[in-house]
């Protein structure tokens, strides 16, 4: 366990695990104190840590509103079946062309449609998330990589 030299009646909390904590809080136990002191390890620039992580929300709403924005097609058999989504994956439109339809045999010209919507639904919702990938990732990789370098972390 860590002490610090603190004046009054204190305690100083270790991690459950044993290890150092990150950030040792010592705190006052006599009744008439209720201020709290935080000990910070190392020299990290709790502002400029603020000013990137703001940043970096402005980002991730930008990204995410170009998303919404966004729409991406999936289709199958051939183009018969159209299915536009948002970034996101929700379904804005979807196309069948009326050469998908046999007039002659309508149960399987509407299993033949059911597979179709299904297969072309699937692979606009899948390059929906490539484009969320495309358009995330970079920020979800910057906020590893930016608590990975500070002390403690």
């Amino acid at each position: 366990m860590i002490a610090l030299p603190i004046a009054g009646n204190t305690q100083a909390r270790q991690c459950q695990n044993g290890r150092e904590p990150r950030r040792l809080v010592a705190t006052n136990t006599s009744q008439d104190a209720e201020e709290r002191r935080i000990v910070n390890p190392g020299d990290v620039n709790l502002q400029q840590l603020l000013e990137q992580a703001q940043l970096m929300q402005q980002q991730l709403v930008s990204a995410q509103q170009e998303l919404s924005d966004a729409e991406v097609e999936g289709s199958a058999g051939g183009g018969l079946v159209v299915a536009t989504v948002n970034g996101s994956g929700e379904l804005l439109e979807l196309e069948i062309s009326p050469n998908a339809i046999d007039g002659d045999d309508a149960q399987e010209t509407a299993d033949t449609v059911a597979d179709l919507v299904l297969a072309a639904v699937r692979d606009a919702v899948r390059a929906a998330a490539e484009l969320q990938q495309e358009k995330l990732g970079p920020l979800a990789q910057g906020l590893g990589g930016g608590l990975g370098q500070l002390p403690g972390f």
